[in-house]
């Protein structure tokens, strides 16, 4: 579980090798310092995560699976964030939760895990007892994922295809159906059957995410299927329809645009009509842009003036043409 050796960084299904001790960075866009766009409590979970006071969510710079249509682009490509210390992102963790966050929400973290891990088995020696959410895109290695176990509580993955060809397409990751299909099973090895406490808040489980595409509601119907008959009432599948299209696929004839009512309708009549019982979908106008926060550094640097704990980042952020 290291990010670079001998034969270079091989934590994420890409194992492009780079040295990112060396300060290289990777196909994820960060070398081995950790960096972090935001630590804040967020409402925009699903009701068992986000409750009414919120999830702890920390929001880490890059990503090794770079969808053309990411949502969190200013970071994923990891151009925009603070660098911190293992210790400060511990302190970070209990700052959320004397804010009163029901968990804390580790957003895209699998690229820094090892950093991670030490953080949490840090700040849980230091008084942190609420639960530990792993956000993630699924594209993980098993064998990382075993690194967590016991330190994570309620896994929450998306299965964005089952198609390698779309996979290959949005996100150039043809291995992505196998890889996240894996990743997915490995979690609910680890917590295979949801627990909630007296608010209802999930205390351990995992949530299954699908972000409906545009034009794609085929393939998430086989998504849906597969989860359900895979896995029926030991996990939750979320339903989304925030799906928001962005300036980089604005040429795209899918993309360009918004999913349309009927499609999600589509979906959520499947999803019924095969027995999935256990599910979460939405309602109301979710694709909007101001469902996506500010990655501002707000709560990462021990003190906070906004917009300026991220402006040397921000200054230096070049979006790709196209």
């Amino acid at each position: 579980m290291k990010q670079s050796g001998e034969n270079g960084c091989t934590l994420c299904p890409r194992a492009c090798g780079a040295d990112r001790a060396g300060g290289k960075r990777g196909r994820c866009g960060v070398d081995q310092e950790l960096k972090v766009a935001r630590a804040a409590l967020h409402m925009w979970e699903e009701p068992c995560i986000s409750g009414t006071e919120g999830s702890g969510a920390v929001f880490f710079s890059g990503c090794p699976l770079g969808c053309i249509y990411c949502q969190n682009r200013e970071i994923a490509r990891g151009e925009r964030g603070a660098t911190i210390s293992v210790e400060r992102l511990a302190e970070i963790f209990l700052e959320l939760q004397g804010q009163g966050a029901n968990n804390i929400n580790l957003v895209t973290a699998g690229h820094f895990l090892p950093q991670v891990r030490e953080a949490l088995v840090l700040a849980r020696r230091q008084g942190l007892t609420v639960p530990i959410v792993y956000n993630s895109s699924a594209y993980e290695k098993t064998e990382v994922l075993r690194q967590l176990e016991g330190l994570v509580d309620v896994y929450l993955p998306d299965l964005k295809y089952m198609s390698a060809a779309v996979a290959e397409q949005y996100s150039h990751a043809p291995d992505y159906p196998q890889v996240a299909m894996a990743a997915i099973r490995e979690m609910v090895r680890q917590r295979p059957q949801p627990q909630f406490d007296a608010r209802g808040i999930l205390t351990k489980g995992v949530i299954v995410r699908h972000l409906l595409l545009p034009g794609h509601v085929r393939e998430a119907k086989q998504i849906v299927r597969y989860l359900h008959e895979e896995y029926g009432n030991h996990i939750y599948i979320s339903m989304m329809n925030q799906y928001t299209p962005m300036p980089a696929v604005a040429e795209d004839p899918l993309l360009c645009r918004r999913v349309t009512k009927r499609e999600y309708e589509r979906l959520l009549a499947y999803a019924e009509e095969i027995g999935v019982t256990q599910g979460f979908y939405q309602e109301g106008g979710t694709a909007k842009e101001s469902f996506i926060p500010e990655f501002d550094c707000q709560g990462v640097r021990e003190s906070f003036v906004p917009g300026s704990d991220c402006q040397e980042v921000r200054e230096s952020f070049i979006p790709e043409s196209g």
